[in-house]
């Protein structure tokens, strides 16, 4: 037989209250003296009782939840945000119900639809946002939600790290130190930090005055930016590279290694995020940081906002500043 778990009617007969006064005592709430509190608890403690919360979010209209959609977690940076947000929300007093999903416009608004019908009181979507423009994506209107990441094109809340900005650094440097260029090895066309970075290289350059050589593309991957790194090191007009990620930049400081080309005697390499494995590479690599963890503090805050606000809260974006990390793999072109 299934033992029959403690009401707050037995609560109330065991402390020799009324059935409200429990109700209050389990909210929370002030108005109840010291004493009458105390013997309350107490009596909670003795037959075990646990407050139903489904049915007090059901009362007070929230769930003190939060649902996270995400297709990134193999991404280093996205993890490091993902482990902010679980942290930010628990210091919060929110729980996290987290939706991995397959990165397309009908696995997003599958996602959203089903985390709109759970106790959720908000989401945090963690995609690329080209995947939120179309008419297969729905967003509700009654569910705040905030996107990890920029130019959506939509009317959302937004939090993102300052792409361009930080491929403004990167170019500024090599520029600085005396190149008379700067190569590009992006990411994925599809991506929009991909593109705010080659965003960023191209207007510094024009900035100064030059051309921007043509945009090499890879996947983010360390062997597709080894394939480019083998074309670029056939080249004697190529002294500076700037790499829209770390992996990138490993695989292309392996491909000029191979053909001979020293890095940076001959070639200068500055990646972006700096990961963790950043300053271990050969050479240890200048990069570009992002704070991943600030943009997850961030987007909670951002959601909380929303959520708490009766009016909603105030869409807009937070941009989080990036930061030029110098190590080796940065030198002046040779002569």
């Amino acid at each position: 037989m299934v033992a029959r778990r403690p009401s707050m009617a037995d609560v109330a007969r065991r402390a020799a209250v009324s059935a409200q006064t429990v109700s209050r005592v389990a909210n929370g709430r002030t108005n109840v003296d010291a004493s009458t509190r105390s013997r309350v608890q107490q009596a909670m403690a003795e037959l075990g009782y646990r407050p139903n919360r489904a049915a007090r979010a059901l009362k007070a209209g929230r769930f003190h939840a939060i649902g996270v959609i995400t297709s990134y977690l193999t991404s280093y940076g996205m993890m490091r945000t993902l482990d902010e947000i679980v942290l930010a929300a628990t210091a919060a007093q929110y729980s996290i119900t987290l939706l991995p999903i397959t990165a397309t416009r009908g696995g997003v608004s599958g996602a959203i639809d089903r985390l709109s019908e759970q106790a959720v009181d908000g989401i945090i979507v963690t995609i690329e946002p080209h995947l939120l423009v179309g008419a297969e994506v729905t967003l509700p209107d009654d569910v705040p939600i905030v996107v990890v990441n920029s130019g959506s094109g939509e009317a959302l809340s937004q939090i993102d790290s300052d792409q361009a900005g930080g491929a403004r650094l990167a170019t500024r440097h090599l520029l600085d130190l005396g190149h008379r260029s700067v190569w590009h090895l992006a990411g994925p066309a599809e991506s929009a930090s991909a593109a705010d970075r080659t965003r960023g290289w191209a207007e510094t350059l024009r900035a100064a005055g030059l051309e921007p050589p043509p945009v090499l593309v890879g996947d983010w991957t360390a062997e597709s930016g080894y394939r480019q790194g083998a074309a670029l090191a056939e080249r004697d007009d190529v002294t500076a590279v700037f790499a829209a990620n770390d992996q990138l930049a490993l695989g292309l400081i392996q491909a000029l290694h191979e053909a001979g080309r020293s890095v940076p005697g001959e070639i200068s390499v500055v990646g972006f995020d700096d990961l963790p494995e950043s300053a271990y590479f050969w050479p240890p690599l200048t990069t570009v940081a992002q704070d991943f963890a600030e943009i997850g503090r961030n987007a909670v805050a951002l959601l909380l906002d929303r959520i708490e606000s009766p009016a909603g809260g105030a869409l807009g974006e937070r941009v989080i500043e990036t930061r030029l990390v110098l190590r080796q793999s940065t030198a002046p072109p040779a002569g």
